[in-house]
């Protein structure tokens, strides 16, 4: 072989390395990878991926190496890896396979980066892109930055560019281009941006007779400061071996305990042992006779930490590395800070969403008819069984929603007027046997779900595109199921308006709310219209169950979850009124967000606080947030 062909080969310097190759292992293997990987020749890349696949062979007769495969008879044909041409068939026996171990793999994965970072399929150079995000090395900056200008796909250039500014914050020989690194993603919230900049400013303390010239300090500390006490100090001397170890009352009573000898431990009488005075003469005698380490005293303590200073050093060498990264993270630490609000504002509104659309329906029927309806939990919880038995009909995920949102309604309108004809209506004006009768239903409901769909949770499941969230960046998201709920919300705001101020039985509601003997009196029948009310609210809750179901376990006690905060909603808003229900969520939901995430690891604490501060606010605004105005305001 010529010395231009040899210069073009690959398989001199799998030669050279042979020894290695065949006994490779994790600690021997690295300079033979590296000298493939340093080639630069366009097959290293095919002989790396034969050999981490254990396509590799050896031919016995030569000790050349080939890409093998089986052929016929038990016989495998081999390929050069240079010329890329079949050399012929073997038996097994004239070759050996190379099988390389996990560790091996991984670091032939980590050689073939550098090729795959500009292979033509895409797949490949993402690959590459998340096995250098995923484990970085100084070594790959090189190569990284080499592909970037021949990148033709710009999602991928904008990846490998932004993994460039990270590799270069950490690994970069140039102090100027490190900063200048740091201030282009200065601004961003990725967790990978932070995991490059917080290795920048660990410090280290330390502690010697002077501070040293080249090192970069991070703070000069003085003992007994509030950042450094003395003991501390003192402690980081004796790990330093710069001072003598502090004696503990325990190694004292055990020093004396060693030493007695005719009832007296250092001349000193085992009686006068007792006391501290007795124990600390005895000691320093026998300190004195070399047989124990001397005390540290107070004195000895404060010579010794005189004698020394004390400091944080950064391990990052550049000062300004570790300023820029210092500034680059209270900057992002700032913009976390605001972020972190906007997705608690975001989880606020999503709950309070889900609160609003649970309890218009029991604003409706609370406020027009001033029923206290406890079985409004288990028309949410029939409304999500009914989309669960829509599902097992229709399978597909977003015709069946389509389906069920109507059949819910229709089912608990249906039972809501059932439930007000045969029960409701003989108990107006009687408060309390109303709440005893919907109570009572309210367990027969559940009993009868049970019966019918067991006791384990029932699937309602989403549709494909409500899968995931939306995320604005590693701090903000918020659930497509969230935001749908939140959508749906508002479009029964809008309806209930609409049939409120536009429709006859918005009118006849509105008049009944306001003054029912009046309403009598014009002509409007209010058994009637509080048939459909009742009906109205229930088929509304009916519809907050498919919407709720999507998210939650459906079972029979789904209802029990939601009806305690409906009637907070209702009642804090305002009883009989819109706005006050949606005012009334809103002032729930951010309630209740906030105190979790003031002691997130309690939530049941979280809702007792919540409840009492609505009894505070209660007592001082009795008639809600936006009251009733008119005659009915004093009902």
């Amino acid at each position: 072989m010529t010395a231009s062909a040899q210069e073009t080969a690959l398989q001199p310097v799998l030669q050279a390395h042979q020894a290695d190759i065949l006994k490779s292992s994790r600690k021997t293997i690295q300079p033979a990878i590296d000298a493939i990987a340093a080639s630069g020749l366009p097959q290293a890349q095919t002989m790396l991926e034969s050999w981490a696949a254990k396509d590799m062979w050896m031919r016995k007769a030569d000790g050349y190496f080939f890409a093998g495969a089986k052929g016929e008879g038990g016989s495998y044909v081999l390929t050069d890896f240079d010329s890329g041409e079949t050399v012929g068939s073997f038996d097994k026996s004239a070759l050996k396979q190379l099988k390389p171990n996990s560790g091996v793999r991984a670091l032939i994965a980590t050689a073939l980066v550098q090729f795959q970072l500009s292979d033509p399929d895409r797949a490949k150079r993402l690959a590459a892109l998340e096995s250098i995000a995923r484990d970085p090395e100084a070594s790959l900056l090189a190569p990284l930055r080499a592909s970037i200008g021949g990148e033709a796909d710009a999602q991928i250039k904008a990846q490998k560019q932004r993994l460039e500014r990270l590799l270069t914050i950490g690994y970069g020989a140039d102090t100027a281009a490190r900063v200048a690194a740091i201030a282009d993603i200065s601004g961003n919230l990725g967790l990978d941006v932070r995991a490059a900049l917080n290795p920048l400013v660990v410090t280290t303390r330390q502690a010697a007779l002077a501070l040293p010239e080249d090192a970069n300090l991070a703070a000069v500390l003085t003992p007994g400061s509030d950042e450094l006490a003395r003991e501390q100090a003192y402690d980081l001397l004796v790990e330093n071996n710069l001072a003598a170890p502090r004696v503990s009352a325990d190694a004292i009573r055990a020093a004396l305990a060693d030493n007695i000898e005719g009832g007296r431990v250092g001349g000193v009488p085992l009686a006068q042992l007792s006391a501290e005075e007795g124990r600390s003469r005895a000691y320093a005698a026998l300190a004195a006779e070399g047989k124990v380490p001397p005390l540290v005293t107070a004195a000895d303590m404060d010579a010794a930490l005189g004698a020394h200073v004390f400091f944080d050093t950064y391990a990052e060498p550049a000062a300004e590395v570790t300023a820029a990264a210092e500034a680059a993270l209270e900057q992002i630490a700032l913009k976390v800070g605001m972020n972190q609000t906007l997705d608690l504002t975001l989880d606020a509104v999503s709950l309070a969403s889900i609160y609003f659309l649970a309890a218009i329906g029991l604003a409706i029927t609370f406020g027009v008819m001033g029923v206290i309806n406890m079985a409004h939990g288990e028309f949410i919880m029939m409304g999500a069984y009914t989309g669960y038995v829509v599902q097992q009909i229709i399978p597909d995920h977003t015709l069946s929603i389509i389906v069920a949102i109507p059949m819910a309604f229709a089912v608990t309108f249906a039972m809501g007027v059932a439930m007000e004809r045969l029960v409701i209506r003989w108990l107006y004006a009687r408060p309390l046997e109303t709440l005893l009768a919907t109570f009572g239903i309210s367990i027969a409901l559940q009993q009868l779900a049970k019966n019918i769909f067991g006791t384990q949770a029932r699937p309602l499941t989403a549709p494909g595109w409500l899968d995931g969230a939306w995320v604005l960046n590693d701090v903000v998201s918020i659930s497509y199921i969230r935001i749908a709920i939140f959508v749906l919300a508002l479009i029964f705001l809008g309806l209930f308006l609409f049939i409120m101020k536009r429709t006859r039985l918005g009118l006849e509601m509105r008049a009944v709310t306001q003054n029912p003997r009046m309403a009598g009196s014009m002509g409007i029948n209010p058994g009637r219209v509080n048939m459909l009310t009742f009906g109205l609210g229930s088929g509304i809750a009916g519809i907050a169950g498919v919407a709720i179901g999507l998210f939650a376990k459906v079972t029979s006690d789904l209802g029990n979850d939601y009806i305690v905060q409906s009637f907070m909603t209702v009642v804090v808003g305002g009883v009989g009124n819109i706005w006050g229900a949606l005012a009334g969520a809103g002032m729930i939901g951010f309630l209740q967000k906030g105190i979790e995430w003031a002691n997130p690891s309690n939530t049941l604490a979280a809702q007792t606080y919540m409840i009492i501060f609505i009894i505070i606010f209660i007592q001082f605004r009795p008639r809600g947030i936006i009251a009733l105005k008119g005659r009915a305001a004093g009902d």
